[in-house]
């Protein structure tokens, strides 16, 4: 097992096509900004190292960018979906050969543990695995007409060019969900990644332009873009790209919603959650502990399914807290690129200033700090952005427990029925993931039932974090209702079409209507 220390990121830049990507130069990449470009400072949370400095896009660049996709459409449209499937699945495979550089630097830029990173990128090839095998079933209905010899069906049509807007909590695997379903589908890409971590959505690029060029495809089938959040915009005020796909926090994905819908454009909305786990007096302890604690502290609590809120019943809840309070001290905290830790950074100052926050409103509410909170400082911990998992004994959900906190934050709350505790769980704005831990087939019934979890993702003696790519990915309310990955989520990125074709020869009309002249 390498340690931090061993791994040469100067080797993983080279592989991943970033050589020009030093501490305190550009990317070098000529063709792909102006002169006068302003520069994007991509820094590790790992040890707060400059890794590059990235060009933005600028508003001409954007406008060869879409122009390239809208000629690349034409010709994309109309390759079989099994050839298009056919460059996913070579897409895949560039993916294996890079998957352990590419693991490191998601894993470098954006503070995730290596495993979590390597992990990252094998959802990556897991959808493209998925999207070769979509390309042969994109499956419409033939339905009976009520009038005679006719024939109708249903079929599904490409949108055009899809605009992919990812944050930087998971900077290649969300873009991978949408794009290599949009490819299949017959759509062509344009990704904005999260400034917060360019260099992952430039190496992805790169591995995909290396398939491109092997198979004389226009590069216009896939392009990025970069920026704050003027870029993004850019996107959902424009009508040429007639899907926006967007990852983020509910207020972001409020603004892109309305925006793209005054365009009468369409929108897919992975937003916030604020995910629960239910634990009764049925529960399998062993496996309560295990999940809530990667729940709660796996990417150090940066995912949209972290768990925030454990609701335990009266009857277990002591336990249930003991075992938690003698856990948390034992978390490895550090380089995430160690494999011997369990949790790495937060992604920058800002998420910092608002992990602290958060726990001093809980406190100021009334919580009662079990497991103290804090920043981590001194050898090993000099980006500022090391914070130790918090837990926190809550009597009532207050406004701050209601908010989604990107941080390691676990709220604890007690409950004595179990509808009381599905009300409990429910009542949040967010509505992503949620999970019961129970041995008692009604419970999780209940649970799983119309009464039971409002959420998009409900499961039973498994964790709210993580999900597998042969489902649907996304949640209810203000998590915006989108859905990613598996599934017939394919259907966002295509446009319905009814057809009716009467092979008779007269024109009999729908609903016995008569029209004789």
């Amino acid at each position: 097992m390498q340690t931090a220390e061993q791994i040469d990121m100067s080797q993983v830049l080279k592989e991943l096509g970033l050589a020009e990507v030093n501490a305190g130069s550009s990317t070098g990449l000529e063709d792909f900004h102006e002169a006068n470009a302003p520069l994007i400072s991509s820094y590790s949370p790992v040890d707060g190292a400059l890794i590059a400095k990235v060009y933005a896009t600028s508003q001409a660049e954007y406008e060869r960018i879409v122009s390239a996709g809208q000629a690349a459409f034409k010709s994309w449209r109309t390759t079989p979906a099994p050839q298009r499937g056919e460059i996913v699945r070579q897409y895949g495979e560039a993916l294996r050969r890079h998957k352990d550089a590419l693991g490191r630097l998601v894993s470098y830029e954006m503070g995730k543990s290596l495993q979590e990173g390597w992990g990252e990128v094998q959802e990556m090839i897991d959808i493209c695995d998925f999207a070769v095998g979509l390309s042969r079933q994109l499956y419409g209905l033939s339905m009976k007409s009520e009038r005679p010899n006719h024939r109708m069906y249903e079929q599904w049509h490409p949108l055009g060019i899809v605009g992919i807007i990812s944050a930087f909590n998971f900077p290649v695997a969300v873009w991978s969900w949408n794009a290599m379903i949009a490819l299949v589908c017959g759509d062509v890409c344009i990704w904005k990644g999260s400034e917060k971590a360019p260099l992952c959505a430039i190496a992805c690029q790169n591995i995909l332009k290396e398939v491109l060029q092997e198979n004389k495809l226009p590069e216009g089938l896939s392009a990025i873009v970069t920026g704050d959040y003027h870029v993004g915009e850019w996107m959902t005020n424009d009508e040429r790209i007639p899907l926006i796909s967007a990852t983020g926090s509910s207020r972001m994905g409020r603004i892109v919603g309305q925006t793209v819908a005054g365009r009468f454009g369409k929108t897919l909305l992975e937003l916030g959650g604020n995910n629960a786990i239910i634990v009764t007096p049925q529960a399998d302890l062993k496996v309560t502990l295990t999940a809530t604690i990667f729940g709660a502290v796996g990417t150090c609590g940066q995912r949209c399914t972290s768990t925030r809120r454990l609701i335990v019943h009266d009857s277990v809840y002591d336990k249930v807290k003991e075992l938690l309070v003698n856990a948390y001290p034992q978390l490895r905290i550090g380089n995430p690129l160690d494999q011997n830790n369990h949790v790495g950074p937060l992604i920058d100052q800002d998420s910092v200033n608002t992990y602290l926050a958060a726990i001093e409103a809980a406190k100021a509410a009334g919580g009662n700090v079990l497991v103290e909170g804090g920043v981590l400082e001194g050898e090993g911990y000099e980006s500022g952005c090391y914070v130790k998992p918090c837990l926190i004994e809550v009597s009532e959900q207050f406004d701050i427990v209601k908010t989604e906190t990107f941080a390691p934050i676990l709220y604890l709350l007690k409950y004595s029925d179990l509808e009381e505790a599905i009300a409990m769980q429910n009542d949040v704005p967010q509505g992503l993931s949620s999970a019961i831990m129970t041995d008692s087939i009604r419970e999780a019934e209940l649970f799983l039932s119309a009464q039971g979890s409002d959420c998009g993702i409900a499961n039973v003696n498994i964790g709210t974090s993580g999900a597998e790519i042969g489902g649907a990915f996304g949640g209810e309310k203000e998590t915006g209702g989108g859905r990613e990955s598996g599934s017939d989520a394919w259907k966002a990125y295509m446009r319905r079409q009814t057809n009716t074709i009467n092979y008779g020869a007269d024109v009999p009309l729908a609903q016995g209507i008569k029209f004789d002249f």
